[in-house]
């Protein structure tokens, strides 16, 4: 069985609940998603339909081992037996649950990272038709929705589930420091570059040169934003310096022209 390599721990402590799935093609689409992300621990909650049926089976794809282990259980309760923490998803926001008491899925997968290994949670999910009921609500301690467009709010269940595995994995991958970090380029060479950058674009009259620093200075933000890497500065010094080639042979042209007429 495949495990979640950028953080097993994360997928070891994260169950996924879903509470009286109607269709075997969202249940295996479920499962393919989980394998997708590392994670295998699947309970179903009463599921109207039988989860090991071939069009199941075909949508899990290669993930037919989360299938294959999924646990079934007759009440949510039943199945958080063993969490310490669940969030439950819905869009619904009632008289006792005010939107502060939601949280979007990255906010949800920063919490699941940041607990110890020893606490157990569980992202529970409702029916494909009318989602959680209020006392299914209230066994979670905290609510989970998707920012979605009013007009047309609910998500499919697999999409639902894959978004918010995603922020949860991406999680663990930043918690483990191994997501893909650019080589930033250190600051002597970024401002090494910014002085050829202001020495050309103040030969090609783009700068004042009474005040260079003034564009220069949005330059700066905008490059700082998200640093620039050791090939960004290449890049740019090559820039720089093919504008100095032009701009020195447009200066031999207009002084050989003069000096011809």
């Amino acid at each position: 069985m495949p495990e979640n390599q950028h953080n097993p721990d994360i997928a070891a402590q994260l169950a996924i609940v879903l509470v009286e799935p109607q269709g075997p093609l969202n249940i295996g689409s479920v499962c393919r998603a989980m394998g997708n992300f590392g994670f295998s621990d699947l309970r179903l909650v009463n599921p109207q339909t039988d989860h090991l049926r071939q069009e199941a089976r075909q949508m899990a794809v290669k993930a037919g081992y989360v299938l294959e282990s999924a646990t079934i259980y007759s009440s949510l309760e039943e199945a958080l037996h063993g969490c310490q923490y669940a969030f439950g998803t819905t869009r619904r926001f009632g008289r006792y649950r005010d939107r502060d008491d939601f949280l979007y899925p990255d906010a949800a997968a920063q919490m699941i990272a940041g607990f110890d290994h020893d606490t157990h949670t569980a992202l529970v999910f409702g029916r494909e038709d009318c989602g959680l009921l209020n006392e299914e609500l209230d066994l979670c301690q905290r609510f989970l929705t998707i920012p979605t467009c009013d007009a047309m709010p609910s998500m499919n269940l697999a999409q639902s589930v894959s978004l918010c595995l995603y922020e949860v994995s991406k999680q663990g991958l930043e918690a483990r420091g191994e997501l893909l970090k650019p080589n930033l380029a250190e600051i002597d060479q970024t401002e090494s570059m910014l002085q050829h950058m202001k020495e050309t674009l103040t030969r090609i009259d783009y700068l004042d040169p009474q005040n260079p620093d003034h564009i220069l200075r949005s330059f700066r933000r905008l490059f700082g934003k998200n640093g620039l890497t050791d090939r960004d500065v290449r890049i740019l010094r090559g820039l720089w310096s093919r504008i100095d080639r032009v701009q020195l042979e447009l200066e031999k042209r207009i002084k050989s022209d003069g000096e011809n007429q």
